[in-house]
């Protein structure tokens, strides 16, 4: 049997070290040896490790410092702890620090073994998980939308279950939520792909001009029409037409618009021949189109006709344990748009990122991380780089979105726990310092209120 799982045994007695190799070698592992924790993590450096057996006690570094710089570096490599003086106590801080298991010296072989093929299935399962997850994401155009909450899921499991029909489709939320990002994957994984997916603001096209960029117009049509033009309808045939903002729509275009997609045919203005048109719509805002209904501003049953399938994205402030990974992501990419070697973003600044309520949302957010990439003047992403209209308003909340009243301390204190979790990553040792606990008391916690 060969196996291309690369296994580091690290040990500052050579022939203990030797001896767990050739145990591995025999069954098909390559592996490494190390005659101390400096040599050890010198080649955990060079990330061509998949597990490192290590010894718990040795003369430079020990077991569970090669531990802690192991997750740091490979987080996804597994660590076995190994030693002749073992105690309960010991056991359980390397298993709570990360450790997949810990070994009592002399080794058993057949032990070993057992416990190292379990690694290597459990990383082969998560490598196939991801490979699963990155095709789903190149077939439905997902990886653009960024988001691990249970209300982002629920948003993406809709946009599969829908983007291969030619449902109409209504997505609301406030502005900046990424509806039109939405809109876009939608189409892709469309059976319409191929062709056009056209766009249209109707917040931001005068009222006089709105039906002819619907619609089209022939030569002379009006003061200005110097040209026959084919309208957004025309130009999608076959296709998507994402009509933004459509409850900025007038009432009067609100009419023209129902009877085109009743009857699949549009009119130019100026011209009495009717044109048919085979478009799918998706159509977006930020208003309560229901509150505009009884206010005589939308038509009701243009209403119905547009929701057929009915998309809500949640605002920031809704799925904050998304914020981590957008501030990640965005970090990524503005590094490499402005060519800046930014490696992270500081402990302080992320608190003050996570616990600020965003009102422009995805948008707001994103705009931010830009700004700070391009005016910081370190590698890391501090507190000073934050623009000022953040810091300010932040300061002026009185309370975060978490914290309600009539909440009992358990209860408050279990969602602080969560939201520090989340506003660093899950990292448990960086939560302990915000909280100002330490990490076994953390570790405590956590299984206490189940937030594992």
């Amino acid at each position: 049997m060969t196996n291309d799982t690369v296994i580091l045994v690290i040990d500052d007695e050579e022939e203990h070290a030797s001896a767990a190799a050739e145990v591995l070698e025999k069954v098909g592992y390559r592996c490494r040896i190390a005659k101390s924790g400096k040599e050890g993590l010198k080649i955990v450096e060079t990330g061509e490790v998949d597990i490192v057996v290590t010894d718990l006690i040795m003369h430079d570094i020990d077991g569970l410092q090669i531990l802690k710089a192991t997750k740091e570096i490979l987080p996804e490599a597994e660590v076995v702890l190994i030693t002749g003086y073992g105690t309960i106590e010991t056991a359980v801080d390397a298993m709570q620090k990360g450790a997949a298991t810990y070994l009592l010296k002399p080794i058993n072989i057949n032990h070993l073994r057992a416990e190292i093929n379990k690694l290597v299935e459990k990383q082969a399962l998560i490598r196939s998980n991801k490979e699963l997850h990155k095709r789903l994401d190149e077939k439905f155009g997902l990886s653009g939308i960024i988001g691990n909450s249970s209300k982002m899921q629920r948003v993406l499991n809709i946009v599969k279950q829908i983007s291969g029909t030619s449902a109409t489709v209504l997505i609301t939320g406030e502005s900046g939520t990424g509806k039109e990002l939405i809109a876009k994957t939608i189409h892709t994984n469309s059976p319409r792909k191929n062709n056009s997916l056209v766009i249209l603001n109707s917040a931001a096209i005068p009222e006089n001009l709105l039906e002819s960029e619907l619609f089209g117009h022939e030569k002379g049509a009006f003061t200005g029409a110097l040209y026959q033009r084919k309208g957004k309808f025309e130009h999608a045939h076959r296709g998507t037409l994402f009509l933004d903002e459509v409850g900025d729509m007038p009432l009067s275009t609100q009419v023209k618009l129902l009877r085109v997609i009743e009857d699949g045919v549009i009119t130019r203005i100026g011209n009495n021949e009717s044109v048919s048109v085979d478009v799918r719509i998706i159509a977006a805002t930020n208003q309560d189109l229901e509150e505009l209904i009884k206010e005589g501003k939308f038509r009701e049953d243009l209403y119905f006709r547009l929701n057929v399938v009915s998309v809500r994205l949640p605002a920031l402030r809704e799925r904050v344990e998304d914020i981590p990974l957008l501030i990640d992501a965005f970090l990524r990419e503005f590094s490499q748009v402005y060519k800046r070697k930014i490696s992270g973003i500081s402990l302080d600044a992320r608190k003050i990122l996570y616990k600020y309520s965003w009102p422009g949302n995805v948008r707001q957010l994103r705009n931010c991380i830009e700004s700070m990439v391009v005016v910081s003047t370190k590698d890391i992403l501090d507190v000073e780089t934050i623009p000022d209209h953040i810091i300010q308003r932040k300061d002026k909340e009185q309370n975060s979105v978490w914290l309600q009243p009539g909440m009992t301390v358990e209860e408050a204190e279990k969602e602080l726990i969560k939201n520090t979790l989340a506003a660093v990553g899950g990292n448990r040792e960086d939560a302990s310092k915000l909280l100002g606990i330490g990490e076994r008391t953390l570790y405590r916690k956590i299984d206490r209120y189940g937030l594992k």
